[in-house]
């Protein structure tokens, strides 16, 4: 699953990227900068911790893409 959230503070889209099946857990955040995680929580995590939804163009894409992790997960 590839997900992008147009935000408010960065032409270019933020991206995550959750493959359980390859064991790929990365994202591309405001400052296009990249992070690759281990672990689905610590994506999850991090997400929780660096992001809000009043950071992105339609804040309920936030939520949306918490959701789509979590059923990508299940």
């Amino acid at each position: 699953m590839e997900y992008s959230l147009q935000s408010l503070e960065c032409a270019d889209p933020c991206t995550v990227t959750v493959d359980p099946d390859n064991q790929i857990y990365t994202l591309k955040t405001f400052d296009t900068s990249g992070r690759v995680f281990n672990e689905p929580m610590e994506l999850v995590a991090w997400i929780k911790k660096n992001w809000s939804p009043s950071q992105f163009r339609e804040p309920k894409e936030y939520q949306a893409l918490l959701n789509a992790i979590k059923q990508e997960l299940h």
